[in-house]
């Protein structure tokens, strides 16, 4: 052991001693407190849990809430808002010049306080981590009567078109034309109870013509069938009080109104929400009631909530600068925008999908965004029912080092699902194994079809996407394979339920392209008797590929991972097989410029049709190439000279520059790019960036930031946890992460020094090492 070893094992057996002594960390600091109300739902603030989002504001003494749920999906695959929420008091306390709006993190809420016209009133809000229903508590000092009004403006049939349909499946071309179906609406024993149940005929079925696999319809996952998505709004002491209508920002909505019999100095509201496949609405509105949250329970509901948010923020954190004193720093900022993005995550929790890349449950009006989309508050940008791989990834990587590894179930089951119909796109299409998944994915496993292209030559093969981006570009289903096999380093979970999975992913592989070179040639190998992956995809940039780094890369590090596995995880038939296949795949493209040996995006391509940076993949996600690891000149003569990667930088929306930065050691760069990543966004909230590449919040960038601050702090490299690999000294900070082998690392630097290390479990501490030293 080194003695630079042997003093950290000290220092943690000595802070773990003495950790009763340490400074608790506050979320205090990281609240967000506004003192005036907001102009409009551009200037709202994300709130939720469970999987229910939602965005506040207070606009002309009023307050808004929209309600955004995972899983809402309509006929046209349109992930809906279930509507929204407009609370009235008289006489009104947030007229007046007294004013607070704060979103308390450490409880998951947001209170609301003001005093005007001779009220002084406090409304809390927040969301049931555990079930799926939003509170509202108002107490006032003095009797005030509050009116709640459920607004909808899908009350009557409405007709998208041309950039509109970017929201749903369609995109740019929908096969007829399209209507978002009208939702129900009624006031039922004083609650107003809304749904949108999906018609008959959905996205899926047509999809499933236009891909020519109606032979195994039957057998096909259809998540849309017999879908009802809404809610019930009640309130105690509350009655129905009439419809309305009006216009906010560009969208005509229809109001039905529940008004208090008589004032009082407390009020309480609750909406349910409920999406799930129900034949019978009948059984889907018991279950909507059975879900409500009576009052004898409403305490206990509260507590547990409170709770679930504590031990959320007790898993891990980054806190740059964290005396308090420097909250106008840019670097602070980071710090502070790390943990807000992350409590936007935590709001989709448990969600029966994961988080959406293109703005998640928080998505307002868009001509808020863009003026010239003066569409409804369901819009965002490249579809609500479509999965963007690359985009995903990036919002779930960093849940492994952030101890968020329960969230990261919703993103793993999605795929799960899917599994079948991945499957049978292999047999009918090329009748071999392995499921076939594509960069753009439905939540019914197909290619978008906008994306498969309508407009199709007739001899072309019906298993392939016509698309310049899209075409080829099969690996990227690989990075949540990682992921799932990560989860049982990092968190101990078992895996065995993931390996059918992985296996049928990597068979593909192993049997398409044997199956394309017999159609190319007359052998399935080289002559190295490597499989030759060609036609291929370097992401969407490099096309026409010839053994792709991301693909290679990929299959690599999935493949060895597997293997890795105790023999009471991995079986003797999967060992061997994994095995034999490892030695099936080609060695990563090196090549040559200006003297200089780089990662190559692939050994041969055509075209270059995207701005990614695909060559620097072996560096992140897959980790072969780093700090600490061999070959990290040629990964750095990468980052400093390719032309490609110098002409692609930047910090907008998904680029990983910033991540590729810090996991090569470039502390100044990291440094540059982070602080343009996670700085604050340009619009009220701190963490709504975008819209990027995509539509606002920009999750995948927010993703991507979390990402690139946790590599320039920890980094791990065989049984190595490397602590400050790319951290600026002068950046004071509190952390606490975690690490393969179950381990969790926290400590603090000041003034340089790392002071407080703890690491568990405790014989971990042998493997640290402080690259400041």
């Amino acid at each position: 052991m080194t003695f630079n070893n042997l003093f950290l094992v000290l220092l943690c057996v000595f802070c773990q001693a003495t950790s009763s002594m340490a400074q608790s960390f506050s979320w205090k600091d990281y609240n967000i407190l506004w003192t005036s109300p907001s102009k409009n739902a551009a200037e709202s603030m994300p709130v939720g849990g469970g999987d229910i989002g939602l965005n506040v504001w207070v606009e002309n003494g009023d307050v808004f809430f929209y309600l955004g749920k995972s899983g809402a999906f309509d006929e046209n695959n349109m992930l809906l808002k279930l509507g929204r929420v407009r609370l009235k008091l008289a006489p009104n306390p947030f007229e007046g010049n007294n004013f607070r709006q704060e979103l308390k993190l450490e409880e998951g809420h947001i209170v609301i306080a003001g005093q005007g016209n001779g009220v002084k009133a406090e409304l809390n809000l927040w969301v049931d981590v555990h079930a799926p229903n939003v509170h509202v508590e108002l107490s006032a000092d003095k009797k005030v009567t509050m009116e709640a009004i459920y607004e909808n403006w899908r009350f009557e049939d409405l007709f998208p078109k041309k950039k509109e349909n970017n929201a749903n499946s369609w995109k740019w071309a929908p096969p007829a034309p399209v209507v978002t179906h009208r939702d129900s609406v009624k006031a039922i024993d004083n609650a107003i109870v809304f749904y949108h149940q999906n018609r008959d005929t959905t996205a899926f079925d047509i999809v499933v013509k236009q891909q020519q696999l109606d032979a195994v319809k039957d057998s096909l996952f259809n998540p849309l069938k017999h879908l009802i998505s809404g809610g019930m709004m009640k309130g105690k002491g509350m009655v129905f009080a009439g419809e309305q209508q009006g216009r906010y920002m560009d969208t005509d909505y229809k109001g039905w109104s529940l008004k208090s019999k008589s004032p009082a100095r407390r009020h309480r509201l609750q909406v349910t929400l409920l999406a799930k496949q129900s034949p019978q609405l009948a059984s889907w509105k018991a279950e909507l009631e059975k879900s409500a949250t009576p009052d004898q329970t409403y305490t206990t509901a509260r507590q547990n909530t409170i709770s679930w948010w504590k031990e959320f923020w007790s898993r891990s954190h980054i806190a740059i600068r964290p005396s308090g004193q420097h909250q106008q720093s840019p670097e602070w900022q980071v710090g502070r925008n790390y943990q807000l993005f992350r409590y936007m995550l935590g709001c989709n929790a448990y969600g029966g999908y994961p988080t959406k890349f293109n703005g998640g449950l928080f998505t307002y009006d868009p001509s808020a965004v863009d003026s010239s989309f003066t569409f409804t508050p369901d819009f965002r940008n490249w579809g609500g029912g479509t999965h963007t791989a690359q985009n995903q990834r990036l919002v779930y990587w960093p849940m492994l080092k952030s101890g968020d590894h329960d969230m990261m179930a919703s993103q793993f089951k999605f795929y799960l699902g899917l599994q079948r119909n991945a499957e049978w796109r292999s047999k009918v299409y090329w009748n071999h194994g392995g499921a076939s998944f594509t960069e753009q994915l439905e939540n019914f496993g197909l290619p978008n079809p906008a994306e498969y292209n309508w407009k199709r030559p007739s001899d072309y093969d019906p298993g392939l996407e016509y698309n310049a981006w899209l075409e080829y570009q099969w690996d990227t289903v690989l990075e949540f394979c990682m992921m799932m096999l990560e989860t049982g380093s990092y968190a101990g979970e078992d895996v065995k339920p993931y390996l059918p999975f992985i296996e049928s992913c990597i068979l593909f592989f192993d049997e398409h392209y044997q199956y394309r070179a017999r159609k190319l040639g007359s052998k399935a190998l080289d002559q190295q008797g490597h499989l030759v992956f060609y036609p291929g995809s370097s992401a969407e940039t490099y096309k026409m590929a010839y053994n792709a780094s991301t693909t290679i890369a990929a299959l690599q590090q999935v493949t060895k991972q597997t293997l890795r596995l105790p023999d009471d995880q991995l079986d003797s038939r999967r060992r061997s097989y994994f095995e034999t296949f490892l030695k099936k795949i080609p060695p990563l493209p090196i090549r040559q410029l200006d003297g200089r040996a780089m990662l190559a995006p692939a050994q041969v391509w055509a075209r270059v049709n995207n701005t990614e940076a695909p060559q620097l993949y072996p560096v992140y996600p897959w980790g072969i190439y780093g700090v600490g690891k061999a070959g990290l000149d040629t990964a750095r003569n990468t980052y400093l000279h390719d032309p490609d990667v110098l002409k692609f930088r930047s910090h907008v929306g998904w680029k990983q520059d910033n991540i590729f930065a810090a996991r090569l050691g470039f502390t100044e760069e990291a440094k540059r790019l982070t602080l343009l990543k996670l700085g604050n966004a340009d619009r009220r909230f701190p963490t709504f960036w975008g819209p990027g590449f995509d539509w606002v919040p920009d999750h995948n960038w927010g993703g991507s930031g979390m990402i690139g601050l946790q590599e320039m702090l920890l980094q791990t490299a065989d049984e190595k946890i490397m602590l400050f690999p790319a951290w600026p000294k002068d950046w004071d900070v509190d952390f606490k992460l975690h690490a393969p082998q179950q381990t969790t690392v926290s400590g603090q630097l000041r003034n340089g020094k790392l002071v407080n290390l703890q690491v568990f479990p405790a014989h971990r501490s042998q493997d640290v090492v402080n690259m400041l030293e």
